[in-house]
């Protein structure tokens, strides 16, 4: 039986498209997907009949489905695939879109992600979140995720020294980083005393370590070379990926997530390392997990992230840039979209098109994901390698 293909030659990747967040919204999801639909048809001239694929994440589209999405949006794909990632649904839906194309399954397919906020929403997520949620966290007074990631928070700290100050020095280059992002909600500069002495929401976790819920949505297309030149369009390529699921299930709680297994595998297949990337796009639901995946991505060795963190500068123009938008931590969490953004963020770093500051000569990205916490880790992980064209400035 022959293998799948292990390069993903023949696929590019492009059209990076962001709905603005709002803060609440008394729309559903399925109208935000139809904007998301609607603002990648301004920018190619898109219609349905022109979509032979579809991804779709969301938590807030329930009962609905991708099913129920492509019925909604109109479209009448030959191939199509529910993420329910949450956070790394970004990276899964690229993976499962490329090698959709190689196969000749699709030859395009609209990758997108949307959840509305309504001023219920939250306690609606948490009530039919997982069952292992309503058995192991609810009956103990969890109500959400600021508990379970106090818990990760706390013993990361105690098992490798890391302090307050290494989150807040990622904390205030994401807020830097959001200045220049006209849709990040987090609009204000943030000092490094405003981070320390910010309310404690559950011990270590403070206010300014939580995302802030919003609604949203993202897109992005993945097709063929020929298909992307003949629409206009500058792509990127992939140069790796990888995904794991219920990684180190037998550690007592998350110190590492799955990219720590898979690791060497990435920068094999990418045929480079950690020092040449241009920029990393990290899923940053809480800067505990930022550190996590600096650490098992092979930035630094296990219990050396602090003075990894001290090294560098994270801002656009510093030594490492980190989640350019501002990533959730200062541009706002909407949904499964959260898990997207780190993706478009990195297509318009890499195609010299960004919302907002641009980092200079991008050439390659490290986009990560992170997903589906339950008590005391996240289940769900993936990381690409994508390279942009070559820049003739």
């Amino acid at each position: 039986m022959s293998r799948l293909p292990q390069s993903y030659e023949g696929v590019a990747v492009c059209c990076p498209v962001t709905v603005p967040y709002v803060r609440f919204s008394p729309e559903s999801a399925h109208w935000w997907a139809g904007a998301a639909l609607q603002a990648l048809a301004a920018h190619t001239g898109l219609r349905p009949a022109g979509i032979d694929g579809f991804c779709f994440a969301s938590f807030s589209a329930v009962p609905d489905t991708v099913v129920g999405m492509v019925q909604h949006l109109g479209l009448c794909p030959r191939w199509m695939d529910h993420i329910p990632t949450g956070g790394a649904s970004g990276v899964m839906a690229l993976r499962r879109a490329a090698r959709a194309v190689q196969a000749g399954d699709a030859e395009l397919v609209v990758c997108l992600a949307a959840d509305t906020n309504h001023v219920d929403s939250f306690r609606q997520t948490l009530a039919g979140f997982s069952r292992f949620s309503q058995d192991a966290m609810y009956p103990y007074g969890f109500g959400g995720p600021n508990a379970t990631f106090a818990l990760m928070t706390d013993h990361f700290m105690r098992a490798y020294g890391v302090g307050r100050e290494s989150f807040a020095k990622i904390c205030m280059a994401q807020r830097a980083n959001a200045l220049s992002n006209p849709h990040a909600l987090m609009k204000r500069p943030l000092s490094f005393d405003e981070y320390m002495s910010s309310r404690a929401i559950c011990d270590p976790v403070h206010l300014l370590d939580c995302v802030m819920p919003c609604a949203g949505a993202e897109a992005f297309i993945v097709t063929t070379p020929e298909k992307a030149e003949a629409m206009g369009l500058k792509a990127v390529s992939i140069k790796a990926t990888i995904e794991r699921h219920n990684a180190f299930a037998s550690d007592p709680i998350q110190t590492r997530g799955g990219w720590a297994q898979d690791v060497d595998r990435l920068w094999a297949a990418a045929r480079c390392e950690p020092e040449d990337m241009d920029m990393i796009q990290f899923y940053d639901d809480y800067p505990v997990i930022v550190a996590m995946q600096m650490e098992d991505l092979g930035f630094c060795r296990k219990g050396e992230v602090a003075a990894f963190i001290e090294r560098h500068d994270f801002t656009i123009a510093g030594t490492l840039p980190l989640n350019t938008n501002g990533g959730q931590l200062s541009a706002g969490q909407a949904g499964a979209a959260g898990g997207f953004q780190n993706i478009t963020e990195a297509l318009r770093q890499l195609l010299h098109c960004p919302l907002g500051a641009q980092i200079p000569q991008a050439r390659r990205a490290l986009v990560s994901g992170f997903g589906l916490v339950n008590y005391d880790r996240g289940v769900c992980t993936g990381a690409v390698v994508l390279e942009g064209p070559v820049s003739h400035e």
